[in-house]
């Protein structure tokens, strides 16, 4: 029988048997070796083969091939559980490769400088190689996949071989047995019926009958040579049972060793391909580890002094703080006709604090604040405001506004700057009644100019 296991390059079948230190390649007289010695029984204990443990005493029965042949069966079931955990590891693989070369390509870190900026980029460079290897290790576990496969294909097909004789030898050898078995019965039954003709001529013939002595004698005889043909027949049918039977035997037992070839093959190339499974995983992690070295070798480069010095040399702002400010007088800075004639400049500050309307509020002083004007009116502060004899002369009038102001009570008007308002009526404390979209309240006088 050709072991399969032969086919397989050599470099493939290397592996280092468990405790050993190292790794060599299985012999090319395996095949040779494998009926010899078990890999799976001890040095010095004797070895069990197939072909001497798996018969059965009855001669119909084919339980010792059937066992064999479940055996194979849960060994390919097997075969397909290690490729499903190496498709799968390979699969994770891949995912985890291609996550971390997404991770690194998104990891940013644009924003440092100088020595820690250059780590990072080491470090993102190394997280994309890690990810590329464990994509190449992925590669690498999908090649042993399928020369899993096709070894389990190969081995499918041997033994269906194997299973096809088997089942002709079995249905050829029961359809013997019963056939014989058959003729036995005929050769059994022919026998009594032989006696019992012979019994009878006996009787008769004693009888002194002639005539019926004479039948009797020729049943006899007819007895006889029936009961002879049926131990012919069933002779030749014990001949033809005897040879089937040895056939099987034969075919029995170059099954049960090529089913052992089989099984020995198939743990060997499994064990075989776990343990290189293994060898794989352990030198992507001796890679991952050189990987992940090289960053901290540029971690061992980046200084925090540099990176500090590098930063305050690129980005200085200056050596000195802003000097303090200090205080500088508004009426310092006007001319002497400006001035009110006094050393002290409070003459003006009383005017810019003196009442918006003549020092008179409608209400209490602090509930209305009215928007001030802009500078550059009269007197620099606010505008001059007009007396009311001068307004109620022309009333109603329209008027147009000048700055914007909001109502601080129920009974005063929003108004707008270019809003235009007509004012009925004039007050003598600052406030006039004045009219707008069909709403009427007071406003400040001073807000307002003749159209």
């Amino acid at each position: 029988q050709v072991l399969f296991l032969q086919e397989q390059p050599e470099e493939r079948l290397s592996f280092a048997a468990p405790g050993s230190a190292s790794r060599a390649p299985l012999s090319k007289t395996f095949t040779q070796t494998c009926t010899q010695t078990s890999l799976l029984q001890p040095i010095g204990m004797t070895q069990m083969r197939f072909k001497d443990s798996f018969w059965c005493k009855e001669f119909t029965a084919h339980t010792g091939y059937d066992v064999l042949l479940q055996r194979l069966l849960e060994g390919r079931k097997m075969c397909k559980d290690v490729e499903d955990l190496i498709k799968q590891r390979a699969q994770a693989e891949e995912r985890y490769g291609k996550e971390l070369v997404q991770i690194a390509r998104k990891a940013g870190g644009h924003t440092e400088i100088n020595t820690l900026k250059a780590s990072f980029e080491v470090l993102k460079q190394q997280i994309e190689s890690v990810g590329n290897s464990h994509i190449q290790l992925a590669t690498m576990l999908r090649d042993e996949l399928k020369g899993l496969e096709e070894f389990r294909e190969r081995q499918k097909e041997q033994r269906k071989k194997y299973e096809n004789t088997m089942d002709k030898i079995h249905k050829n050898k029961i359809s013997l047995y019963k056939k014989t078995m058959e003729s036995k019965k005929t050769y059994e039954q022919k026998c009594k019926e032989a006696d019992e003709a012979e019994l009878a001529f006996e009787r008769i013939s004693t009888m002194g009958n002639q005539k019926q002595t004479e039948k009797s004698q020729t049943k006899a005889k007819q007895c006889k040579e029936a009961a002879n043909e049926a131990e012919r027949v069933y002779k030749q049918n014990i001949e033809l049972l005897d040879a089937a039977r040895i056939s099987w035997e034969q075919e029995h037992i170059s099954t049960c060793e090529a089913f052992q070839l089989q099984e020995c093959d198939r743990i060997t190339i499994l064990r075989n391909s776990l343990w290189v499974h293994c060898n794989q995983l352990s030198t992507q992690c001796v890679k991952d580890d050189e990987v992940y070295e090289e960053v901290r070798r540029s971690l061992e480069n980046c200084d925090v002094g540099l990176d500090m010095e590098y930063f305050i040399q690129s980005k200085t702002t200056g050596t000195e703080p802003p000097a303090a400010i200090g205080y500088e007088n508004y009426y310092d800075r006007l001319t002497p006709t400006q001035n009110c004639g006094s050393p002290i400049p409070s003459c003006g500050m009383m005017k810019r604090f003196s009442g918006l309307l003549h020092g008179n509020n409608r209400n209490a002083p602090d509930s209305i604040i009215p928007t001030a004007p802009p500078a550059g009116q009269v007197d620099g502060v606010y505008a001059a405001i007009r007396t009311d004899k001068e307004e109620e002369a022309d009333l109603p009038r329209e008027y147009r506004v000048l700055y914007d102001y909001t109502g601080q009570n129920e009974d005063e008007l929003d108004i707008r700057a270019g809003d235009v308002v007509l004012v009925t009526d004039v007050g003598e404390d600052g406030w006039w009644t004045a009219e707008q979209n069909g709403q009427q309240g007071f406003v400040p006088g001073s807000y307002l100019e003749k159209v």
